[in-house]
């Protein structure tokens, strides 16, 4: 086994950074791409990487769909590189569904077995509020205790709060459609520089998710987690679980608790790690981490030019 590299740590994104055809023009290279693809095709029942490369995009974004192939095309890109030069980072983290990613690489959950979970938890996710019902809004440059109390008045008996924060001057709020609204309109009254609504079907993070936690409990009670070989970092809380059943709890509450991205960047980058590798589709977490911390080394895989920079980098 190689030595820990403690300077360096491994983020993976969640839903949001998939694209129609993304890793294509890798998997000529590495073969560890379709063949990871084709173990998580095998587990579904359906061929995910022709919906990957070929869409159509509003198939590939619902969350049924989205969340099994981001996790797939995560753990790809982490085949690959591993088949390359052998790492070993110090500590890893995921952004919501990326945190099921990191507990993939990090040895802690059977990658089958995560690809047939996320695809479960997005059902629960969708059946836990009817389509329409439920909305999410980036809002940016307002902060955060401004943006607590707004959600907090707009809510009036229904549901919205801030559910990730993903950067300073950057938060995300969920809840019911009509309350969301009504945040959005009063953020842009107190000066919000944006304040835009979410192309998603589930208002993810917010206390609406309850009964989607309850129903991934009873999925997550049939597995078991090993301790992981890295430390690996959860949204819901910061912290770092070794323990089966400390795991399982942690991605339960992630359901309906906010996903603490700022905290989480700042204390990788507090624990040592001065280089953050985000292995998925996309550079959506590197944009985020350039506005957390500007002194972190960020380096990305999503696809041949930024993947072989990195493999270059870390060789």
């Amino acid at each position: 086994m190689s030595p820990i590299n403690t300077s360096l740590a491994f983020v993976f994104p969640g839903q949001g950074s998939q694209s129609v055809g993304m890793l294509g023009d890798l998997s000529a290279s590495y073969p560890e791409i379709k063949q990871t693809f084709e173990e998580a095709s095998d587990a579904l029942g359906w061929d995910l990487w022709a919906l990957s490369q070929e869409g159509p995009v509003d198939t590939l974004n619902m969350t049924r769909n989205t969340q099994p192939a981001v996790l797939t095309a995560s753990v790809a890109l982490w085949r690959a590189l591993q088949s390359q030069v052998s790492i070993a980072p110090a500590s890893m983290a995921g952004h919501s569904l990326g945190e099921y990613s990191a507990l993939v690489c990090a040895n802690s959950l059977d990658f089958v077995d995560a690809v047939k979970l996320v695809e479960q938890r997005a059902n629960f996710m969708q059946a836990a509020v009817p389509e329409g019902e439920g909305a999410m809004a980036a809002i940016l440059g307002l902060e955060v205790d401004v943006l607590i109390k707004i959600c907090d008045e707009a809510s009036q008996s229904e549901v919205v709060s801030a559910v990730n924060f993903n950067a300073p001057g950057q938060v995300v709020i969920a809840g019911n459609t009509a309350a969301v609204n009504r945040a959005i309109d009063e953020a842009k009254n107190q000066g919000a520089k944006r304040a835009l609504p979410l192309p998603v079907s589930v208002p993810s993070h917010c206390a609406l998710m309850g009964p989607a936690a309850d129903r991934l409990t009873g999925s997550l009670n049939e597995l078991s987690f090993a301790s992981p070989d890295v430390t690996v970092l959860h949204n819901t809380d910061v912290l770092a679980h070794t323990n089966s059943n400390q795991i399982k709890e942690a991605l339960i509450k992630q359901l309906y608790t906010p996903v603490r991205w700022t905290e989480t960047a700042l204390k990788l980058f507090e624990g040592g790690a001065s280089t953050l590798v985000e292995c998925g589709p996309g550079k959506v977490l590197s944009g985020l981490n350039k506005r957390i911390n500007r002194d972190l080394t960020l380096l990305s895989m999503g696809d041949e030019g930024a993947f072989n920079k990195t493999l270059e980098a870390l060789s």
